[in-house]
């Protein structure tokens, strides 16, 4: 069974989550404030983490920040409905999706699924299948069965979501990519209106993948249309 880890002060709601999650073929783990999240996330084995943002003493936005300072694991927040400024402060920490409270857990469950799939590196048979799989743009080189990324020979520090954006633009390298195509392709579902967590995952690629040469960004933006990446 897949193990959960859930970060919430919300006694009654994780330990109706933790039932609901165990017919979903998930073994669900929860704990009650931030420090002893942080402490779990990091030793405690879990595929993925759900973290609520609205916790006392510790926050969940400074439990996540903990828990990125040493740890790529999974993190879908649970965040106030309508709250955006928590939204893309978890997102620009690393947060890899969130999901609105109050959420029905068949929605949460889809959503770990999600991240999961697009998280998780894929096997290949054998390592002539490794190397025909890896995607090469300019100087960029991403191995999806590894989800490893190198740019001129350094490695890249990707969360799981930034990997899938940065390799559906590597794949499309040197063409416009609209948003919503990002969104399909690298979150599987669409962008509705108003959402910015494209926009932010792009600035925190940006920001690891540092400058070209010449000064410019790696990743150019079409303002109102999308985002293209240049390797030339």
């Amino acid at each position: 069974m897949i193990k959960v880890l859930l970060v919430d002060d919300d006694v009654d709601l994780t330990a109706m989550l933790v039932e609901y999650l165990a017919q979903e073929n998930f073994e669900g783990h929860a704990v009650h404030n931030g420090e002893d999240g942080v402490a779990a996330a990091l030793g405690g084995g879990y595929a993925i983490v759900v973290l609520d943002v609205m916790m006392p003493r510790l926050s969940g936005i400074e439990t996540l920040r903990r828990i990125r300072q040493s740890s790529r694991v999974p993190v879908l927040m649970l965040t106030a409905r309508g709250d955006n400024i928590d939204r893309i402060t978890g997102l620009d920490l690393g947060a890899d999706d969130y999901v609105p409270k109050p959420c029905s857990p068949g929605e949460l469950v889809a959503r770990l699924r999600a991240i999961l799939r697009r998280t998780e590196p894929q096997p290949t048979p054998a390592a002539s299948a490794s190397a025909a799989a890896t995607v090469k743009a300019g100087p960029l080189l991403l191995c999806p069965g590894s989800r490893t990324a190198t740019l001129e020979g350094r490695t890249l520090d990707l969360t799981g979501t930034e990997f899938n954006l940065l390799e559906v633009l590597a794949r499309g390298a040197g063409h416009l990519i609209s948003k919503q195509e990002l969104s399909q392709r690298a979150f599987g579902r669409p962008l509705s209106p108003f959402d910015r967590r494209i926009d932010v995952h792009v600035s925190s690629i940006r920001q690891k993948l540092g400058t070209r040469g010449d000064g410019r960004s790696w990743i150019q933006t079409v303002r109102g249309m999308g985002y293209q990446l240049v390797t030339d």
